[in-house]
C-alpha cells in the first residue's frame, strides 16, 4: 500500500511539473530585412512580394557624413525605461544609418524630468540610455559604436513643472559624434 501511494504521489508530482508551452515554436521577428521562403518549383525567395519591400541603399547613406533627417528622440513614461512601440521605427531608422558606416560613433543621452532625487534620476536616465543602446544592438549596431550616458534631470529640454513639460524631458536622445 505504501508503494502504491508513493507511486501515485510521484505521478501527480511529475504531472504538475509538466508545461504546455512549446519551446520549439518561439515567435521570432526577423529585423534583418531579408525574407527567405522555400516554394516548390520557385526556388528560395520566390514568394516575396517585391512591392512590399522598400529598398535601402546602405552604402550611399554610409558615405555621406550627414546626420539623418527625422526624429532622434525616444520618450518614456514616468519612472519607466521601457521603449514604447511607437518609437520602434525611430530606433530602426537610426540603426540602419549607424550600420551604414562602421566608423560612425553615437552617444545616447538619457534624461529624466525634475521629480525624484539626483541619484535616482541619474540611474533612471542611464537605464533609458541603455535601453535604446540595447535596442540598437539587437538591430545589428556594433557595441563599439555606441555609448550610453545619463544626464538625469540636469539638462531639461523644456522648462516648467507642468505634465506636458515633464513628458518632453523624459527622453533618450541619439546624438552623433
Amino acid at each position: 500500500m505504501k508503494r502504491l501511494m508513493m507511486a501515485f504521489c510521484l505521478t501527480v508530482l511529475l504531472a504538475g511539473c509538466g508545461s504546455s508551452v512549446k519551446l520549439d515554436d518561439v515567435p521570432v521577428e526577423d529585423k534583418a530585412a531579408t525574407a527567405v521562403s522555400q516554394q516548390p518549383g520557385g526556388g528560395i525567395g520566390s514568394a516575396v512580394d517585391k512591392r512590399a519591400v522598400a529598398s535601402v541603399d546602405v552604402g550611399k547613406a554610409g558615405q555621406s557624413g550627414l546626420i539623418p533627417a527625422g526624429p532622434r528622440i525616444v520618450y518614456f513614461d514616468l519612472d519607466s525605461f521601457v521603449i514604447k512601440p511607437e518609437f520602434q521605427s525611430i530606433i530602426e531608422a537610426q540603426a540602419r544609418f549607424i550600420k551604414g558606416d562602421k566608423a560612425r560613433k553615437v552617444v545616447i543621452e538619457g534624461h529624466t524630468d525634475e521629480r525624484g532625487g539626483r541619484e535616482y534620476n541619474l540611474a533612471l536616465g542611464q537605464k533609458r540610455a541603455e535601453a535604446v543602446r540595447s535596442a540598437l544592438g539587437l538591430l545589428g549596431v556594433t557595441d563599439g559604436q555606441l555609448e550610453a550616458v545619463s544626464f538625469g534631470k540636469e539638462k531639461p529640454a523644456v522648462p516648467g513643472s507642468d505634465e506636458a513639460a515633464m513628458a518632453k524631458n523624459r527622453r533618450a536622445e541619439i546624438s552623433y559624434r
